[in-house]
């Protein structure tokens, strides 16, 4: 058992190292406790790839079983569990709906839930790419551990083996500073973005399946008139709605993330055109920590925020 249980942390982390940061245990008594199991099982796990390392075949077979029979060692300890002073949770979200949406309103959950200790991290991983979701759904996150972890994914909605609360769908819209949008060329109808620079993410080209500037000027009827593929690229959403404020060009946005963006005149919305993709956001949790005091806390205070989002939503202009 205690191999296993090397073995699976060093799958996760595809690194030794980690595997012995995680497990409080030297990197040899890592390597020793491998290669103890691959003699027993008669197979090869891991193969060297620079400076970490690769799964074998074996290995990967094999993980998927391993990590549900951890689960439900875990899933039964959980039952008889009393976790009735846990403090910490770590959320993890996507940058533009940490920064635009969670943050202006952590203050209220902060303020209901004072012994709750919050650690927020915004990564572009929970922005899923399509209809899959993401195939390593929470890999860094040890269901054993005390920390408790939940995900905010912009994705499809198909997360098996977790629980998954929708929070809001979302639309696609076009936005700019109010300055460069009444200055010089002017842009008061799609076919003046060919005067215009566009400015392109990655996160935007995910939640599209594909090219997001495309697409938007297809259902605008210009894409004959302009060149959606040219103009600077951006990691994050955040990143091209910043240099749209900065007057560097047009973005594409999600509403309502830029709801309050657009409610302060920091950039407005030229066009009524909205694109709707399939995906939504999703508050994402393993089943086993799904009950937990923090989560449970977190969960209900965010469910009643995305409820206050959709009525705004639903009744605002432009909707």
């Amino acid at each position: 058992m205690n191999a296993l249980r090397v073995f699976e942390a060093a799958a996760r982390h595809l690194s030794f190292k980690e595997a012995a940061n995680e497990l409080s245990i030297t990197q040899a008594a890592v390597s020793h406790q491998i290669k103890s199991l691959e003699d027993y099982l008669g197979v090869q796990l891991f193969k060297r790839a620079g400076r970490g390392v690769q799964l074998t075949e074996a290995a990967r077979a094999a993980l998927p079983r391993l990590r549900d029979g951890f689960d439900a060692l875990a899933a039964a300890v959980e039952t008889i569990h009393v976790r009735a002073d846990e403090t910490d949770l770590e959320i993890t979200a996507p940058p533009v709906f940490t920064a635009r949406w969670l943050m202006p309103r952590l203050a209220d959950f902060s303020r209901r839930e004072p012994k709750i200790d919050v650690r927020v991290v915004s990564s572009s991983k929970m922005v899923d790419a399509g209809a899959l979701d993401s195939t390593a759904l929470m890999v860094n996150h040890d269901l054993r551990s005390d920390a408790s972890g939940v995900e905010i994914h912009l994705g499809a909605g198909d997360y098996p083996g977790y629980r998954a609360d929708r929070l809001f769908g979302v639309a696609t819209v076009v936005v700019a500073s109010p300055q460069l949008v009444k200055g010089t060329p002017p842009l008061g109808e799609p076919a003046d973005l060919a005067r215009h620079t566009l400015l392109h993410d990655d996160a935007m080209d995910l939640v599209a399946h594909g090219h997001a500037w495309p697409k938007w000027l297809e259902v605008a009827g210009v894409a004959d008139k302009v060149d959606g593929t040219r103009g600077p690229r951006f990691s994050t959403n955040i990143l091209s709605l910043e240099a749209a404020s900065q007057q560097l060009g047009v973005a594409l946005a999600l509403r309502p993330l830029v709801d309050a963006d657009l409610a302060s005149g920091r950039l407005c919305a030229p066009f009524e055109i909205e694109l709707k993709p399939q995906s939504a956001y999703y508050l994402v949790c393993p089943e086993v920590i799904a009950e937990r005091p923090a989560v449970a806390s977190f969960r209900k205070w965010l469910l009643e925020q995305a409820q206050k989002t959709q009525g705004t939503k639903n009744s605002g202009p432009g909707s």
